[in-house]
């Protein structure tokens, strides 16, 4: 194995299409688009790193693309919430020129809008791009019209899952675009700071009185259950602080519940491959433990990420070694093939938890496999 860190931004290199976006994984038969949520984690990620050009490239190709599709906007606003049907709302995922897929998937996400936004928040704060964001008003403006109207009807979550619920996880990824642009002090955003704080207060007191359940968060509402990806309500939307009782309840029953040696399962029942350890959840793991300065936990994560790569440095969305539901692994198999490897995503996740922690070395300097074809 070789230089993990360069590899992994080498990775998200060579998977940026020309129009700025990022394909989620390129040799997975599904996975040949680029996801709004994949790519603004990814894009995050390449700040951190000091790849602010991949960084621009990617809010630029968000923005076009959701200007492109205004009219669906325009569109949900002026029709009754019963009214509308699976192909009336924005996509989850784009072709990377910003075309809609044709063929059948669970588009209706919003998630992935709240986490754009927030990487355009932290692009802007890291890099001090007014010029930029002046750029991206449209995008954003369109945005914040389609999630005030929205913001609380049931969707699919993170995981493509569970249409008829409310989601944690979805409302703390909208809050957490709403916070971060408020924390801007950006006088162009000042046309949208009434409504941006009237909803973040709105979204952050619905989660605290719906979806807390014995002194923890929980994956929707209506269940006792948590998901790993209910970190994000911390680390990093901020909808609550790390080291809130409630969150660190949370953290708590999700390293209980679904973390083994290491390896983070989404939820119990997850029969996606037979319900395997997903990497980038590993990685967001290690990265709130880093935020609240337990960096020898958040090095225990890291490592057990590094240990899923495969000979050629290429991360797996998941590793099957300890499957919840083994029986269920095959039918998925046979369906679309191995697991996707290389996920982009955890490419990012693991390259973000390293940076975290500063065990990249010069990363932000390293001359990456990518830049040395180029050449």
């Amino acid at each position: 194995m070789g230089d993990l860190y360069a590899y992994s931004i080498d990775t998200m290199l060579r998977n940026q299409s020309a129009s700025g976006a990022y394909i989620a994984s390129p040799a997975f038969s599904q996975y040949g688009y680029c996801w709004l949520r994949d790519g603004s984690f990814t894009a995050y990620a390449m700040d951190r790193a000091g790849r602010y050009d991949s960084t621009k490239a990617f809010l630029r190709w968000v923005n076009r693309t959701i200007q492109q599709h205004a009219y669906k906007v325009d569109a949900v606003l002026k029709k009754d919430l019963s009214e509308l049907g699976e192909n009336d709302y924005l996509h989850c995922r784009y072709t990377v020129d910003g075309a809609e897929v044709e063929e059948l998937w669970t588009n209706f996400q919003l998630d992935g809008y709240g986490t754009w936004l927030w990487a355009v928040a932290e692009h802007t704060k890291m890099v001090g791009d007014d010029a930029l964001l002046r750029e991206l008003l449209p995008g954003i403006a369109l945005t914040l019209r389609y999630l005030v109207h929205l913001w609380q009807r049931p969707n699919y979550d993170l995981w493509e899952e569970h249409l008829d619920k409310v989601h944690t996880s979805t409302l703390a990824a909208l809050y957490g675009g709403m916070r971060a642009l408020l924390d801007l002090p950006a006088p162009e955003l000042d046309p949208f700071r009434p409504l941006m704080a009237a909803l973040a207060r709105e979204i952050k007191n619905f989660v605290l009185e719906n979806c807390v359940s014995d002194g923890h968060l929980v994956k929707y509402i209506g269940t006792d259950a948590v998901d790993a990806s209910l970190v994000s309500v911390c680390t990093p939307y901020r909808l609550l602080d790390p080291s809130d009782p409630v969150m660190v309840a949370t953290i708590e029953k999700i390293e209980r519940d679904l973390v083994h040696d290491g390896g983070t399962h989404r939820y119990m029942l997850d029969t996606y491959y037979g319900g395997g350890e997903w990497t980038l959840l590993s990685a967001w793991l290690g990265w709130y433990f880093a935020e609240v300065g337990n960096s020898e936990r958040a090095r225990e994560y890291l490592q057990w990420v590094a240990r899923q790569a495969d000979e050629k440095d290429d991360l797996p969305e998941q590793a099957t070694g300890h499957l919840l539901f083994p029986e269920r692994y095959a039918e998925w198999e046979k369906l679309w093939g191995q697991v996707a490897k290389p996920l982009v995503w955890s490419h990012a996740m693991y390259l973000l938890l390293g940076i975290v922690l500063g065990e990249t070395g010069s990363q932000v300097e390293t001359e990456t496999l990518h830049d040395k074809e180029r050449k």
